[in-house]
């Protein structure tokens, strides 16, 4: 999968290093995604678990032509949306 990455001008770093989120855990969660839904202006909404066990929120933009993802921004899934993430999760595996 090709990704790129939303380029925050005011630093020339992806936008994703803001929120301490690194492209390796990107590319986690976009190739064994938790959880895809729908958002915003054609974005997709991916949630899922890193490699090392970090729960992340991945809002791209698929590029079949490139048959990749523009990643937009990504950041640690905390508090309630968390928990609804996990109970959906074990509703699921049941």
């Amino acid at each position: 999968m090709n990704i790129r990455f939303y380029v925050d001008p005011q630093t020339g770093e992806p936008h994703i290093h803001n929120h301490d989120v690194d492209e390796s855990e990107v590319e986690d969660i976009l190739e064994v995604p938790g959880e895809v839904r729908s958002g915003r202006e054609g974005t997709l909404v991916a949630l899922g678990r890193t490699s090392s066990g970090r729960y992340l929120k991945v809002i791209y933009k698929p590029e079949v032509e490139r048959d990749g993802a523009f990643v937009i921004t990504a950041y640690d899934l905390r508090g309630k949306a968390l928990r609804s993430y996990r109970r959906r999760r074990r509703r699921k595996q049941k």
